[in-house]
C-alpha cells in the first residue's frame, strides 16, 4: 500500500508540474520589464517633460491619457498639462513631449505623481529626472510609489533658488525591478530549472549557475550601453531554442559535472534578453551604469532567490521518490523541451510574420 502510494504521489506530482508548464506556454511571446523614463525641467512657470516608452506600450498612451495620467504640481496648484509631440526615439522607443504651465504663486515644491502606471503593466518603473538650475532629483515610480518632488525656497517666481534637495538613489527600485523580472520571466526560470533538473554535486552546480550569470552579465552591459544590440527577432526564438536544447541534452547527461561549458554561450543569449528592458526607453549615458548595476543585481538576487527554493527540492525528490532520477527528471526534461521547441516557433511566426 506504501509503494502504491509513492507512485500515485509521483504521478500527481509530475501531472501537476507539467501542467503549470503547459499552462506557461500561453504566453510565447517574449518576457518583458516595464519601463519608462521622465526628464522634467523646470523654467519659471513652466515645466517641460520628456516621456520615453518602450514602442510596444505606447500604442495605448494617446493625449488625453497622458494629460490624465500625468500630474504635475507647484505648490498645490495642479498646473495645466498639454502634449506637444510624439516622435520615434532609437533603438526602439517612442518619446512624448509634454508641457505644464503652472501659473503665477507661491510654492515650497514641485512635484510630479503618475496616475499613469495604473494603465501600464504591473511591476512597471518610470525612471524621473527632475531638473531646475543646477539642482537635480532622481527617482523611480511605480505604484505604490507614485509621486516626487523637488523642493523649492522662497516663491515660483523666485525658482532659480531653489534648495538644494539631496538627490534620491533609484539603486533599490531597479534591483527590486530585476527580481521581478526573474520571478515573472517564465521562459529564463524554465531554461534555470531545465539546467539544474539532472542534479550533481553543490560544486558543479554552482558552476553552471555562475557561468551563465557571467556571460549575461556581460552582454547586458554591451546591449544596454549602446555597443551593440541584435535583433529582438533574433534573440528571443534563441532564447526557446536554448530551453530546448537543455531539455534535449537532460536525456544524454548524468549530472551537470561540466554543463557551465554549454550554459556560458547561452547566458551570453540570455544576457540580450535581459538588456531590451533598458534599451527600449534610450536612457542618457550617465543614468545607464547605476541602472545597469542596480537591475543586474537584482536579477541575481531573483535567481539565488529561485535557486534557493528549486534545488532542495531536487535533492528531497532524488532521495525520496523512487525512479526520480529517471522517469522523473527524462518526463520533465521531455517537457522542457517540447516548450522550448513551441515557444521556438510562434516567436519565429511572431518576429517574421
Amino acid at each position: 500500500m506504501r509503494s502504491y502510494r509513492r507512485r500515485a504521489g509521483v504521478v500527481v506530482a509530475l501531472s501537476a508540474t507539467l501542467l503549470c508548464i503547459l499552462a506557461m506556454a500561453r504566453d510565447a511571446e517574449a518576457h518583458a520589464v516595464g519601463l519608462s523614463r521622465g526628464d522634467y525641467r523646470i523654467t519659471g512657470h513652466t515645466v517641460t517633460a520628456q516621456l520615453v516608452f518602450a514602442r510596444s506600450e505606447s500604442e495605448a498612451l494617446d493625449a488625453d491619457t497622458l494629460m490624465r495620467g500625468v500630474v504635475v504640481r507647484m505648490g498645490s496648484r495642479a498646473c495645466q498639462a498639454s502634449v506637444l509631440s510624439s516622435e520615434w526615439v532609437e533603438p526602439d522607443g517612442v518619446a512624448k513631449t509634454m508641457r505644464f504651465v503652472c501659473g503665477a504663486g507661491s510654492g515650497d515644491a514641485l512635484s510630479v505623481e503618475l496616475p499613469l502606471l495604473d494603465e501600464l503593466a504591473q511591476g512597471h518603473r518610470h525612471v524621473v529626472r527632475l531638473q531646475a538650475g543646477a539642482s537635480t532629483v532622481d527617482d523611480v515610480l511605480y505604484r505604490g510609489h507614485a509621486e516626487t518632488s523637488m523642493g523649492l525656497r522662497g516663491t515660483a517666481e523666485a525658482i532659480e533658488n531653489l534648495s538644494q534637495a539631496p538627490a534620491r538613489s533609484p539603486l533599490s527600485s531597479m534591483v527590486r525591478m530585476g527580481v521581478e523580472h526573474i520571478l515573472t520571466g517564465y521562459d529564463h526560470l524554465l531554461f534555470l530549472f531545465g539546467l539544474v533538473l539532472v542534479g550533481g554535486r553543490a560544486r558543479s552546480l554552482l558552476k553552471v549557475v555562475t557561468a551563465f550569470t557571467l556571460a549575461h552579465s556581460v552582454t547586458l552591459g554591451v546591449a544596454a550601453l549602446g555597443l551593440w544590440t541584435p535583433s529582438p527577432a533574433l534573440v528571443e526564438p534563441a532564447i526557446a531554442l536554448s530551453i530546448a536544447y537543455v531539455g534535449v541534452e537532460n536525456f544524454f547527461v548524468k549530472d551537470a559535472g561540466k554543463r557551465w561549458r554549454v550554459t556560458m554561450p547561452f547566458g551570453l543569449v540570455h544576457g540580450f534578453g535581459f538588456a531590451s528592458a533598458l534599451r527600449g526607453i534610450a536612457l542618457p549615458h550617465d543614468q545607464v551604469p547605476l541602472a545597469l548595476l542596480s537591475f543586474n543585481i537584482g536579477v541575481e538576487l531573483g535567481q539565488l532567490m529561485v535557486l534557493s527554493l528549486m534545488l532542495p527540492l531536487l535533492v528531497l525528490a532524488a532521495r525520496t521518490v523512487r525512479g526520480w532520477g529517471g522517469t522523473g527528471v527524462r518526463a520533465l526534461s521531455a517537457a522542457t523541451a517540447a516548450l522550448g521547441a513551441v515557444w521556438f516557433v510562434l516567436r519565429i511566426v511572431s518576429a517574421w510574420a
